[in-house]
Order: C-alpha cells, then sequence, then structure tokens
C-alpha cells in the first residue's frame, strides 16, 4: 500500500507545485492591469499592429477618433450590478482608416436607443479599455448572427463585411449620466492559488504520512 501511494503522492506534490505558478502568473498579471489602468490612454492599435495583440495587451487604456456608424450597432447581452440589458457595440470609423468596435456602455431592459438613421456622422473622441473579441457566444449559448442574438462581444461576427476591422473593442470610459452608460467594466482577478497550494501540499503530507505509517505497519508485522 505504501508503494501505491508514492504516484497519489508526486501528483498532489505536482498540483502544489502548480497553483504556486499559477499564483505567481496571477500576481504578474494584477500588477501589468493596474499598471494599465493608471496610465494615460495611448493610441488604439492600428493594422500593423494587430498581428501582435494577445491577452497581454488587454485592459491597458486606449483612445480613438473618428465617427460611428449607428445603424451597424449590435446589442450583446449583459448583466450587471445595475441588473440584467445590453452592452452597446458600435464600430468607429477611425481618422486613421480602420474600423474598431466601442462598447459605448450599459443599456437596461425597457429602454432602447435612438432611430439610428437621425444620427448624423458627427466626429467623436473615445477613450477606454482595449479587450479582445470574445467569439462564438456564452456559456451554453452560441451567438445567432442571423437572428441579431448576441451572448458575447464576437466583433469578427458582428463586423462582418466592414474592411479593416480590429479583432479588438475598445470598453469605453463613462461620459456623462445617460444611456448607454460607460465605465462599467469590471477588473477584479480572483487570487486563490496560495489556498490551493497549501491544500494540495497539505494533502501530499498527510499521504506521505500515511504511507510512512503503512510502510511501518508492515516492518513491524
Amino acid at each position: 500500500m505504501a508503494i501505491a501511494l508514492l504516484p497519489l503522492i508526486a501528483i498532489l506534490l505536482g498540483l502544489g507545485i502548480w497553483q504556486v505558478e499559477r499564483r505567481a502568473w496571477k500576481l504578474a498579471l494584477i500588477d501589468r492591469v493596474e499598471r494599465g489602468l493608471a496610465t494615460a490612454p495611448g493610441p488604439a492599435p492600428g493594422p500593423a499592429e494587430w498581428a501582435g495583440i494577445t491577452t497581454e495587451a488587454t485592459y491597458r487604456r486606449v483612445r480613438a477618433t473618428g465617427y460611428y456608424l449607428p445603424c451597424r450597432t449590435k446589442l450583446a447581452q449583459a448583466v450587471t450590478d445595475l441588473g440584467p440589458g445590453k452592452w452597446v457595440m458600435t464600430p468607429l470609423v477611425t481618422d486613421r482608416g480602420f474600423t474598431v468596435f466601442v462598447n459605448r456602455g450599459f443599456l437596461p431592459e425597457g429602454r432602447s436607443l435612438p432611430d439610428c438613421t437621425s444620427a448624423g456622422a458627427k466626429p467623436v473622441s473615445v477613450s477606454g479599455l482595449l479587450r479582445l473579441s470574445e467569439p462564438k457566444g456564452g456559456f451554453l449559448r452560441a451567438n445567432d448572427p442571423a437572428a441579431d442574438r448576441w451572448y458575447s462581444r464576437d466583433v469578427g461576427a458582428m463586423g462582418r463585411g466592414l474592411p479593416q476591422l480590429a479583432p479588438y473593442f475598445i470598453d469605453a470610459d463613462r461620459s456623462g449620466d445617460g444611456w448607454p452608460r460607460g465605465g462599467m467594466t469590471v477588473v477584479r482577478f480572483p487570487n486563490n492559488h496560495l489556498v490551493y497550494a497549501l491544500t494540495w501540499f497539505g494533502l501530499a503530507l498527510l499521504t506521505a504520512w500515511f504511507a510512512w505509517w503503512a510502510w511501518r505497519g508492515r516492518g513491524d508485522a
């Protein structure tokens, strides 16, 4: 029995080490995001930079100027501290020639947007957080582009046909008290890896003690 427990001890130790590594990764992520949130917005990445955009670029502050395409707005399901509603995703044609979706903010259930045809092409300047596209859909709910039903902010599908569409979107900062309301991005990263690591190491120690006890019992016999 003692010998049979040795692989289990190795597995438990491996899980503990993995959680220690995950904790180091999470602390680095939190530090990177906090530093990004504290910096002034930089230019939104253009086409030449898109290939290099990874999760390391998320939650950094960016800005873009141009004009909206309000009739290409898509509404994605949202649940916030203000209740259920929609994220208002509108493409922005930048003055640099490419298009990027902007999450203009939260729109509560029961509220609607103005008629898109009444909005002119007014120049706007947007600042906010860079976020990567969310393809396919939400948990157990696939996006249905044909029915214009969106459970995630999949900018590739939302903007199909738009030229030079960025593979990310901008979570706009809050501007005023009207709707849609920006600045509602939740930046929170749970970090329980130390507890998990201590749990796995503790189980490994307990299993090792039991293996020793079983081996000693065999010797005494």
